[in-house]
């Protein structure tokens, strides 16, 4: 099957390569010229684990080229997916689809016969119909079918989540489409995941609801994880045990600085923007928005508390600046609020991150960048770990605390066990984790007010 992926971002280049990787003949369409040559090299523009072994595999093969000229891509192809950035508006925040209309112009001038268009960008209810519209304005004489099909990609995992989906939607309005999408989905059936066929609108509904939902269940363990530090109780087996309830799972229950990426936030807010059109309240939503935002200028207040109650003159060292391992992609990280908030402070921040200093030099300003965690640790007041790549799961504790100024960890993803980071003569502070044991739990502050219960009732011998 020949089909045509327009955009090579993030959706674009992962559903690009696994397409043709499937045996599919596909021509991937990007504007930048510098971006395609860089493809053609097999180089990938961004990081994805796997992902430069796949594109070279492919071209090599012949299965995939890529080119500026939808033309080209266009030229007898049964599917064209619509792969290009919905970035929120700095105006409102609503998705921007200018890029998706315009594929869609593009499209309709280049289509050279009967074709399914197929929208995988995430975007607001009704857009697949204002595509429509404006392929059938601009090219009356073609027959065509436009579908959903919304992408479930995790960043850093990617290639597994397509190759081995845990479902599949098709968003359709007609035959064709579904038999399209069906054919063209066919050498994943053997993978077991079902085939989830729906209306368009249910489709781009979807995923704002999944992401939504993941989301809330994010900042639901984080205010958990808050509860528990009063009370001297442990997030960790908390959500260990709740997690174990098959009508919830362990997913998404980790306690941490925050949600950030490019997905959750982006999506969230454009559900929100979505019901408000139709005036529907979503005060789950709402809430769990407004608790991620709290979030993560907290945290910037747990590392001053952890410093003392001032970061003035101070050096702080953030290890970990992307929202997730395994991608290089600052999108709304968790690690930009609380750099500038701690700026603001007074401290002066070094930063260390595997793959996303180029993407954090664009973002962060007057911070010193280093290329190895102890370097950028030396002389430090405290060390705020950030972001969970495994090669900060298994720093030399012992080589950390001789380098610092003073050995005081801030551990947002609760990375270490706090018996091992004080052997090693950390004062360490955590996430929803108590301290050690034998320290006197103290009572809520209602109990400690509460005089004692007088009675006049003759007190009860026991023999």
């Amino acid at each position: 099957m020949k089909v045509a992926v327009i955009g090579t971002g993030y959706v674009g280049l992962v559903a690009g390569v696994c397409f043709a990787d499937m045996g599919n003949r596909v021509v991937c369409v990007d504007t930048n010229a510098a971006t395609v040559e860089k493809l053609r090299a097999g180089r990938s523009p961004i990081y994805e684990p796997g992902i430069e072994e796949l594109l070279r595999r492919n071209i090599a093969a012949g299965r995939l080229t890529v080119t500026t000229q939808a033309r080209e891509a266009l030229d007898g192809t049964e599917a064209a997916f619509i792969c290009v950035g919905t970035p929120p508006r700095d105006s409102d925040g609503e998705p921007d689809l200018s890029l998706v209309y315009g594929a869609a112009k593009d499209i309709a001038n280049a289509m050279t016969g009967p074709l399914t268009v197929v929208v995988k960008s995430t975007v607001p209810v009704g857009t697949g119909d204002a595509v429509e519209e404006i392929i059938r304005r601009t090219r009356p004489d073609m027959s065509f079918s436009v579908a959903s099909n919304p992408e479930f990609l995790r960043e850093g995992s990617a290639l597994a989540d397509f190759q081995s989906p845990d479902r599949i939607v098709f968003g359709v309005e007609d035959a064709k489409a579904e038999e399209t999408l069906r054919k063209l989905y066919l050498p994943l059936r053997a993978t077991g995941a079902p085939q989830i066929v729906t209306r368009r609108r249910t489709s781009e509904l979807i995923k704002y609801a999944a992401n939504a939902f993941l989301a809330t269940k994010i900042s639901f363990i984080n205010e958990m994880a808050d509860l528990c530090e009063k009370v001297e109780g442990d997030v960790t087996e908390l959500a260990a045990a709740v997690g174990l309830d098959s009508r919830i799972g362990g997913a998404f229950l980790r306690a941490g600085p925050g949600y950030g990426g490019s997905c959750f936030p982006k999506d969230t807010c454009a559900l929100l923007h979505t019901a408000q059109e139709y005036g529907v309240p979503l005060r789950v939503v709402e809430g769990t928005v407004a608790a991620n935002n709290a979030r993560k200028h907290r945290m910037a207040q747990k590392v001053i508390e952890a410093a003392g109650g001032s970061v003035i003159g101070m050096k702080i060292a953030v290890l970990g600046l992307t929202f997730k391992p395994d991608t290089d992609d600052m999108r709304d990280a968790p690690s930009i609020p609380l750099i500038r908030h701690l700026q603001r402070a007074g401290a002066e921040i070094a930063a260390y991150d595997p793959q996303g200093l180029r993407q954090a030099r664009d973002r962060l300003g007057n911070v010193a960048f280093h290329g190895d965690p102890y370097e950028c640790a030396a002389d430090a007041d405290v060390v705020v770990l950030m972001t969970e790549w495994n090669e900060l799961r298994s720093l030399d504790l012992g080589r950390l605390h001789r380098i610092m100024r003073t050995p005081v960890m801030v551990d947002l993803r609760n990375i270490y066990p706090p018996e091992l980071a004080r052997r090693f003569g950390f004062r360490l502070v955590n996430i929803g984790r108590p301290g050690p044991r034998g320290t006197v739990h103290q009572l809520p502050p209602a109990l400690v007010a509460s005089p004692p219960i007088q009675s006049d009732a003759a007190p009860i011998l026991v023999k």
